[in-house]
């Protein structure tokens, strides 16, 4: 079971829609999949879920969510409870979100220095975020699972990264998002060599620790606008920067040869901006390449539905095959 975040530190690019068609995609293609909503936004799960099924599911003191599953820890009363899993589709799990998540940010803070003197809990509290997904995926029978993280540098997003082995990087084409390539980059490699120095003094635990691999699969290009095949002058002049600040920033790479946008090995994808399509898909509560005509995906819509559904296909096939995950025949 491999895990894959997708990330980016300046909000506003689409991440949160692209793990949800990501995650249908994969289901698509035969795959289970959990999802886990770790941006204490919850957006991802206002995504999969109508409007009175997260009220109900908050107003009852959250019991279902991520939140409630690390109280008794974060309280000291004990460890996790082990997490409900919402069953979406039959191949998608959902690990729900809670606003009530930001109050953590404190403690993941407090107990990431205490892991270098060995104690016990600074472990536990840290490592939560992992021990809940490969729990989920383990009682799901899950072949991946994707999280969604807030657009931020915060002990938050530090401990749901530890728990992931790679990382996807959504970007806009535009001056924050290669802003925010500067800010990530430094960021993995810190918090990827300063956990391999914790988990290195770690006591004996009855848990396993997670590797904190946070390998950067690529990036995606979100939401361009497209005038004859190619993306138009104000949006050109950034994505055409994004090969060389990958490398220089993500990859620590230095001297390197950049190819093309079109020739870059680590550009996984480039999505238009189906904006006709997406108040379609949340009205229906489903995906934009499963709509159909009765959702009102009608005439020209129908072409922009299939050619949606062979990106976001051609995506989740090359992340699965950067990730080694077999794709059912």
């Amino acid at each position: 079971m491999k895990t894959v975040a997708f990330f980016n530190n300046k909000g506003g690019v689409g991440k949160t829609s692209l793990v949800y068609h990501v995650a249908w995609m994969f289901a698509e293609l035969r795959l289970r999949v959990i999802t886990a909503d770790l941006d204490p936004q919850a957006n991802l799960s206002s995504m999969f879920l109508p409007p009175e099924t997260l009220e109900g599911i908050w107003n009852d003191d959250g019991h279902n969510t991520i939140h409630s599953a690390m109280a008794p820890l974060i309280r000291g009363t004990g460890d996790i409870r082990e997490p409900v899993i919402m069953r979406v589709d039959d191949r998608i799990g959902l690990l729900i979100g809670d606003l009530a998540l930001s109050r953590y940010e404190d403690e993941l803070s407090a107990q990431w220095p205490k892991c270098l003197a060995r104690e016990e809990r600074a472990f536990r509290v840290t490592t939560a975020f992992d021990r809940l997904i490969d729990a989920a995926c383990r009682e799901f029978g899950a072949d991946v699972a994707l999280v969604d993280v807030g657009p931020n540098l915060g002990a938050i997003n530090r401990a749901a990264l530890i728990a992931c082995d790679y990382v996807v990087i959504p970007l806009g084409p535009d001056m924050f998002s290669l802003q925010g390539l500067r800010n990530k980059g430094p960021a993995l490699r810190d918090w990827r060599r300063d956990w391999e120095d914790r988990r290195s003094r770690s006591p004996t635990l009855d848990f396993r620790l997670p590797l904190g691999r946070m390998d950067a699969l690529g990036y995606v290009i979100m939401r361009h606008s497209v005038r004859l095949d190619r993306p138009v002058k104000a949006y050109a002049q950034w994505i055409e920067r994004m090969p060389k600040e990958f490398r220089s920033s993500v990859l620590n790479e230095q001297n390197m040869r950049v190819p093309r946008i079109e020739d870059d090995p680590h550009c996984l994808a480039q999505f238009k901006d189906y904006r006709s399509l997406m108040p379609m898909a949340q009205e229906s509560n489903k995906p934009m390449f499963l709509l159909k005509p009765g959702d009102g995906a009608i005439g020209g819509h129908q072409t922009a539905v299939q050619s949606c559904y062979t990106d976001f296909k051609q995506l989740a096939l090359e992340i699965a095959k950067r990730c080694g995950i077999g794709i059912p025949a």
